[in-house]
């Protein structure tokens, strides 16, 4: 196959004439937006358009970060595993499993800060963060149940920790005794400075009346609103104050950000491989400082239970352990990018910032955060006249752009909109919504041009969230 030569990408101008309406809608005149350039350097020697030729056509794509995108190569290698399985169980499960689980462990290890030839004994595949939190918080729960810590002692998190993780803690460790604080986080933010404050005052306020933080989940990047946070100034400010375990929850991190984990220094760091590793779901590592895997253990207990964390979550029982084979051949593709994962990174950060900019010019508004506290993901304040005044209303716009007009794309209700000083803008100029881009390698230009006509023929006929049912 013929490598795929990009043409010249539409201009981001302002001025661009809104794509033609159907039944009053604007619609996605992406003009075969699937087969247009999906990366400004296109892989060599390979059709970049045919690895993602399984997705919808007509469908501006702008929520990579719900659920990722796995290349059609990928995807046939995953195939294959699914098939040597089918053919042959037993011999599936006594010669291949164990071994490609080993070798999937082994080449993720230098791109999340570790040597591939130390022991994988503290990194293991698990189906997702959340299973991963599950497993940690578990643990967790356990020391207090256990008497190793005080109830009342101090769990803290941040107040936009994932809202599967915030169940968990409760589910697990609030249930067990601990006392549960959530970190007050401003947004808009306009400097890292912003997340360390508050943080330091919650674990001030954790730290009195007798009381330990025991353990910190600290979103490495916040799902919504997405906010880089700087995790490695928040561990060290835990080692200082004490803390015993630090837990981060990197569920959008590798492929997105730089991931570290020796640098970062947290006991325990989860990211998901599918969001933006190009790994098919479900598959995510959870890695455990020296001392502290062999402690954790697999909420599914199986025939490997007590054989280390690893082994425990190789084996829960009969199941499709596919997406977790193929992380070698994720790491195929990326490498096939000129820089790599972190050309990707570069290029998709560069990228989602220029049309978060474009789409902030054309409505009128800012970006939630400065572009350093951004990676492939930004948001996007939504002009205050569309009257988004609750969750409910989010997500019933969320459906209307993705039913009538084919763009997927997260919306966020700020809640705790900050208000500087001085600033007392209310009404329908007032930003209270928030459009969630992303950006990877398949995007188009043309994909946000259709999110920013959308909205702005929702503006012009003088569309508010209150009229929908």
């Amino acid at each position: 196959m013929e490598p795929y030569t990009p043409p010249h990408e539409p201009s981001a101008s302002v001025d661009d004439k809104p794509s033609s309406s159907t039944n009053g809608h604007c619609a996605p005149d992406l003009n075969g937006a699937h087969l247009l350039p999906l990366a400004k350097r296109p892989l060599h020697g390979v059709c970049l358009a045919s690895e993602f030729v399984h997705h919808e056509a007509g469908v501006a794509r702008l929520n990579n970060g719900s659920f990722g995108s796995c290349p059609a190569s990928v995807l046939q290698a995953q195939g294959q595993f699914q098939r040597l399985f089918l053919a042959q169980p037993d011999a599936f499960y006594f010669n291949t499993l164990q071994p490609a689980l080993e070798r999937s462990r082994r080449a993720l290890m230098p791109f999340i800060g570790l040597k591939e030839s130390e022991s994988s004994t503290e990194v293991a595949l698990v189906d997702n963060a959340t299973t991963a939190a599950a497993i940690v918080l578990q643990h967790m729960a356990w020391q207090f149940t256990e008497g190793t810590f005080h109830k009342g002692d101090v769990v803290l998190m941040l107040h936009y920790a994932y809202g599967a993780v915030k169940k968990s803690i409760h589910a697990y460790v609030a249930r067990a005794g601990a006392h549960v604080i959530e970190v007050p986080l401003p947004f808009p933010l306009s400097s890292p400075d912003d997340i360390i404050c508050e943080f330091r005052n919650s674990l001030q306020l954790g730290n009195s009346n007798g009381r330990r933080v025991r353990m910190a989940v600290i979103d490495h990047i916040t799902s919504m609103p997405c906010v880089v946070v700087p995790v490695r100034e928040l561990v060290q400010i835990c080692r200082e104050e004490g803390v015993d375990q630090v837990f981060v929850d990197g569920a959008q991190a590798i492929g997105n950000v730089e991931v570290d984990v020796e640098a970062i220094g947290a006991d325990f760091y989860t990211s998901n491989l599918y969001k933006w590793f190009f790994c098919p779901p479900a598959v995510a590592f959870l890695h455990s400082c020296k001392g502290r895997s062999n402690s954790l253990h697999h909420p599914v207990v199986s025939h490997e239970y007590g054989n280390g964390l690893p082994m425990e979550s190789g084996w829960i029982g009969t199941r499709d352990y596919s997406a977790q084979l193929v992380v070698p051949d994720a790491i195929d593709f990326v490498n096939k990018f000129e820089g790599g994962i972190e050309g990707i990174r570069k290029r998709n950060h560069e990228k989602v910032v220029e049309m978060g900019r474009m789409l902030a010019q054309a409505w009128g508004t800012d970006l939630g955060a400065p572009p350093e506290m951004s990676g492939s993901m930004v948001m996007v304040g939504l002009p205050g006249c569309l009257g988004i005044c609750s969750d409910s209303d989010a997500m019933k716009l969320r459906g209307l752009l993705r039913e009538e007009y084919k763009v997927v794309v997260l919306i966020y209700y700020n809640s705790r909109r900050r208000l500087e000083a001085g600033d007392r803008e209310e009404g329908p100029t007032r930003v209270t919504g928030y459009a969630r881009i992303s950006y990877q390698v398949y995007n188009v230009e043309a994909e946000y041009f259709v999110l920013r006509d959308a909205i702005t023929k929702l503006v012009n006929n003088g569309f508010n969230c209150a009229m929908l049912s």
